[in-house]
Order: structure tokens, then sequence, then C-alpha cells
């Protein structure tokens, strides 16, 4: 708030002599704000009336006003010692603290004037905007509302209280008081019908508290007044981006852009930036970088433009050239708020996270309690707070094998690079037909550590007991992989296991030892296509070999939620076929198309599906239908506590011509063991 605008010239005690002196002109020339021309008009006075009050006093409101307002408190304060019970000096020299920002001084003198004089509409209207900038706007509006009994529909005094009002209401948005905050605009609105500042505060407190809705008929109710249109345009751009309504986003941006002219030259920027956007939304991201490069050619070093190739290029992937433009932002304006909490989300990305907390901490200190940065913490904050997942399930196959099974995962988090791994897991099973039992026990302990920030080790070391009909033995259990992200839009796991096939009893009575060797590789792209790609070869104990390829071509059809679908490939051989032992085939194939889906952002409830159905040869038999399903239904019942149901089926090949069945059940519970990181403070 512009407080110059806020004061009218107060006109002084005339002498005689000043009335003779005409100074009308000089007066006009104040009050219509040619403040340059009226520091001329009365310094040429005072050149022939150097003891004239009312010229220095003007002279002094001039210059002030003008942009140099020290050198005008301190001609005010040698009025004030020649003329020291003056009360229009006294006024003025009130206003020139508010000029300089000495808001804590000028408060108390306000209050000496209104104690002086307290039906003094100027010293009620300072002493309200002197409150109203120390952010003490319950009181302000106190004074203010005085001033406006004094003088009635004053229009700086309305036009103080309009941004007294906007000031209150952002307060109480800031402390997340966000019922306060409406009602003190919608007041507002009341007092000052259709205002357009206050629209944007009120849609901006409807975005900041997701009622879209509410936010939506707010940018409409802006959009009603021709000259505010394309800023409604923006709005609603925005609204719809967050409904996940990209290409209305987009349509509504555009709209936005190609109504600008040359009487709209103050909405270029703001526009221009959410067309921009739109278009990144949109993964046009060719028209984007066409559109931004011309701007950096315009405008070199403007941030709002870095930031928008900052923005491209965290949506494309490329981390590094989005932290340069973050970096670059930073030198120009430290306190950035794009510039922060952009570096801290381009951090996150190439796994710097000690650096990023820093970037988000940084922003949180320029803009306290920020929504976004504030979740942004505690999405990271989720990543490494100590937490342990309990999954009881039952599962059941046409074998006649049945399984009870508990399984205990303990992830804690000592630091954003190491973290300690340990498991549990009890398992119990038998067949009804040959009344085989066996119950295993399994225990785990190792670390996950952030060898380089973009290539993480694993390693997991225990033992496996089991006791059968017929026998009872110990076996180590080994889990060993690195997770490679070297590249832009690739994710590479390598690994080597070693375990027990436990799933059901007849295998558990053969003690079959599993070593596997492994290589996971994903590929992303810019165009939503995916390629996941799998091999696994493994060595058992019975000298038989298995090698598995699987491989995933897949399209992302929406964000949130998750949707996409595609076709899978999986080839399987055995060195050796024992098909009355367990299924060995030469080789086994299996094509199939898929579907996945899955919500679990920005809710409190979460879902998945996934189903895939193809066929599948074995060997030279003929083809055969194959489906599998898996479901899941989860709920977060605190920030530390989530619960989740799930069951799965899948209807495969097996070692007979009747095909194997197989169905699971069951549920799965997380709790967060702290409230944050054990080493946030």
């Amino acid at each position: 708030m512009n407080l110059k605008s806020l004061f009218l010239f107060t006109l002084c005690s005339f002498s005689t002599f000043v009335f003779s002196q005409n100074m009308d002109k000089g007066f006009a020339m104040l009050e219509s704000g040619n403040y340059s021309k009226a520091e001329n008009y009365f310094e040429n006075i005072l050149i022939d009336y150097p003891e004239n009050k009312t010229a220095k006093l003007c002279y002094a409101r001039a210059i002030g006003l003008k942009g140099d307002p020290e050198k005008a408190q301190i001609i005010f304060e040698e009025l004030l010692i020649k003329y020291p019970l003056d009360f229009e000096i006294k006024l003025n020299y009130a206003e020139s603290l508010l000029w300089n920002k000495n808001y804590s001084e000028a408060k108390t003198y306000y209050e000496t004037l209104i104690i002086e004089n307290d039906q003094s509409f100027p010293a009620l209207l300072g002493y309200a905007n002197t409150l109203s900038n120390l952010k003490i706007y319950d009181r302000a509006l106190n004074y203010i509302k005085e001033a406006l009994v004094l003088s009635p529909e004053n229009p700086n005094a309305l036009n103080s209280m309009k941004f007294i009002y906007l000031g209150y209401a952002y307060q109480k948005q800031q402390a997340q008081n966000f019922d306060e905050a409406e009602q003190l605009l919608l007041k507002n609105l009341k007092l000052f019908k259709d205002d357009k500042d206050t629209l944007l505060n009120l849609a901006n407190l409807y975005l900041i508290s997701n009622q879209l809705e509410n936010a939506e008929m707010t940018y409409n109710n802006l959009a009603e007044q021709p000259e505010n249109q394309i800023l409604a345009l923006n709005g609603l751009a925005l609204v719809a981006h967050l409904r996940n309504k990209e290409k209305k986003a987009l349509d509504l941006s555009t709209k936005a852009f190609n109504s600008l002219t040359d009487n709209t030259n103050h909405l270029v920027s703001q526009t221009t930036e959410r067309y921009v956007q739109a278009l990144i939304w949109n993964k046009k991201y060719k028209a984007a970088k066409r559109l931004i490069d011309s701007l950096i050619i315009e405008q070199p070093n403007e941030n709002w433009i870095l930031a928008l190739r900052a923005t491209l290029n965290i949506y494309k992937s490329d981390f590094k050239k989005s932290l340069d433009d973050y970096n670059k932002i930073l030198e120009n304006d430290s306190s950035s708020f794009d510039g922060n909490l952009g570096k801290a989300n381009a951090l996150k990305a190439l796994g710097r996270f000690d650096n990023a907390y820093s970037s988000a901490d940084k922003t949180l200190n320029f803009y306290p309690r920020q929504k976004d940065a504030s979740n942004f913490i505690n999405q990271l904050n989720s990543s490494f707070t100590p937490f342990l997942e309990s999954k009881a399930l039952y599962s059941y196959d046409n074998g006649n094998n049945e399984a009870y099974a508990i399984q205990n995962r303990l992830n804690f988090p000592i630091s954003t690079n190491l973290k300690v791994l340990a498991n549990y897991n009890f398992r119990t099973t038998s067949n009804t037909i040959t009344d085989a039992k066996a119950t295993s026990n399994d225990f785990s302990l190792g670390l996950n550590y952030q060898l380089f920030p973009l290539i993480t080790f694993k390693g997991i070391a225990g033992l496996i007991s089991v006791n059968t009909n017929s026998e009872n033995f110990n076996n180590l259990l080994i889990d060993v992989s690195f997770n490679i992200k070297s590249f832009k839009l690739q994710d590479l796991d390598i690994g080597y296991k070693r375990q027990t096939e436990n799933f059901n009893a007849a295998l558990l009575e053969r003690e079959l030892i599993q070593n596997s060797y492994y290589v996971n590789y994903n590929l992303s792209t810019n165009f939503n296509l995916g390629w996941y790609t799998q091999y696994i070869y493994t060595s058992q104990s019975d000298n038989n070999n298995k090698n598995l390829f699987f491989t995933s071509l897949y399209y992302n059809i929406f964000s949130d939620p998750s949707l996409k679908a595609g076709i899978n490939y999986q080839h399987i051989t055995f060195k050796d076929q024992v098909p009355t032992l367990y299924f060995s085939p030469d080789r086994f194939n299996v094509v199939e198309v898929f579907v996945d889906l899955l919500k679990n952002q920005n809710t409190t409830w979460m879902y998945g599906l996934n189903a895939a159905a193809g066929l599948q040869i074995n060997e030279d038999d003929r083809a055969q239908n194959t489906f599998r399903f898996k479901g899941k239904l989860g709920h977060s019942f605190s920030n530390r506590f989530m619960g989740t149901i799930y069951g799965q089926y899948s209807d495969i090949a097996s070692a007979t011509a009747a095909g194997f069945n197989y169905t699971e059940i069951g549920v799965q519970l997380r709790w967060g063991l702290c409230n944050k990181p054990i080493f946030r403070k």
C-alpha cells in the first residue's frame, strides 16, 4: 500500500501575508501530484520569503512526496523547534515519520496528537495507517472508523479501510485461519462492491485452502468486469490445472494470451507466464521452449522468465539445467520464492536431500508458514521418517495349498543418506491332501546407503529357520543391490538375492535354495511412453537353472489418478524339467495387455487396481488364456497411521493341464514411529 496516496495535502493556517501571496498554483501542484514542479515553485517563494512558514511546510511536503523523506523530516523538525505548538506542523512531521517507515516512532507520536485533539481527522487517519503498517489491524480498523465518523465517505479514509481489511485478511490467511480471513474479505466486498483487489485476494485464499469451486466462482465474478477479464482468465486457468483439467487450463490461458493488447501492457508478464505454464502442463514442451527462448533473447536475465525455463526443465527431468536457472534467479534476488523453493525441488530430484532441506528452510525464513514450502518439507520428511510396516495375509490355490503369513518391515533413516533396514517374516503353509506342513521364520538386518546423489546401495543379510514334517534347517538370506539413476529418465537396478523357496510345504521340505542375479531397467519419456525390462538368472540348490525375461511397454494416460496401460511379454526357461516337483518348463511365453490405476496423491483415501489378460504358451502346448488381478483400498487415519486391504487373483500355467489358480487377501498397516525424521530438530 502506497502511503503517499493516502494523505491529501493538509492546508495550513495562513497568515495575512500568505493570503496576499496567492499560492493557489503551488497548492494545486501538490494536490495533483506534480511534486517536482511544486518543489521548484515553493523553493522560488522561499528565496524571496525565507521565513514563510506555509511555503516552507509545502516545500517540505513536495520533496518528501517526491522521494526524499529524510530531508523533509529534517525541515519539519526545524519548523517544530520554531513553532512547537503548531498542530498542522505536528501532523506533517508525523506523516514524514511514515514516509521514512519509522512506524514505531510514528505510533508513539500520533498517540500524543490524538490526546491533544481526538477530533482531528488527519491524526486519526495517520494513526490508523501507522497501526496498519505495524500489522495491528484490529486497532487500525477502530481508528479508521472513528476517522470516517468525522469525515464520512472521505475517499482517502475509505481507501485506507480497504487496505486494512486486505492486510488483516492476509494476516489471518498466513496464520491459516482461513474462515476468519474469508469473513474479512467478504465484509470488504460489501463495503467496496466488486473491488478487484478484494476479489483477487479472496480467490487466492480459496486456492490456498483448496476451495477450488469457490475460487472459480470468484474469478468468474471478476471476469464480469471487462477490464479485469484477462486477470480472471489467468486465475481460472490455474483452477483448471489444480483440478487436473490441463486442456481446459490451456484453452483459458490461450484466450487470455491472445487478448493482450497495447492497453494491457501491465498484464503481459503474468499472462505470458500462465500461458507458458499451461503449455508445460499439457506437455507441449517444444512450443513452450520456443516462446521461452524468444523471451530470453528480449529479456535475458528476468527472474520470471528464468523460472519458466527452470520449470520446463523440471518437467523434462533436466534437473541440472533447472538448478542452474534457479541459482541465477537467486543471484538476482536471494529472497526469491520461485528461486528458493524451485531450487529445493531440483535438488531433491538430483538426490541432494540435505541441500534440498536447506533451500526449503530458507524459503520459509523469507515466507513464514508458506503452504507450498511447508508441504515440500512435509513430503521430504515423510521420506525420512522411521516407519514400521506390517502385513497379514491368507492365500490358497487349486493345488490344495494354504498359507498364513505375517510380514514386518522396519525402515529407520538415520540421515538423508543412511537408512537401517530390518525384516521379520513368519509363514505357515499346509496341504490338505498330503498333510504336508511347514513353518518358516526369517529375520534380516541391513542398510540402505546413498553412495552418491544418484547411486544407492542396499545390503541385507539374515537367517531363515524352517520346520517341516520331515526335517528342520536354517539357511542364510542375502539381498544386495545398487540403484543407479545416472541418466535422465532412466532407472537401473543391479542385484543379487539368496533365498529359500517357501511358497508351499512341499518346496520347503526340499530345502530349495535359490541364488538370483537380476537387472531391472526402466526408461521414461517426455511423451508419456515408458519401457520396463527385467532379467533374472537363478541357480538352484538342486542344480537346476532358471532364466526369466520380462519386458513391458506402457503409456501413461493420466497422472492423477495415475492410469497407464500397455503390453507385457514374459519368457521363462529351465535347464531341467521336473514337472512333478515344481513348474519348470523348457520354454514358457506369455503375452498380455494390462491396465494399472493408482490414486495416492492429495487424499486421505488411496486405491489401486491392476489387471492383465492375455495368452500363454507352455512349450509346444496350444495357447491358453491367462488372467490376473490385484486391487487395494487404503485410508490414512492420521499423518502417522495408514491401513490398506488388498486382494489378488491369478490364473496361469502350471505343471499340470489344469493350470494354476492362486488367491491372496490381506491387510497392511503402516505406522510412523516419529512425527518427523530423527535428524531434524
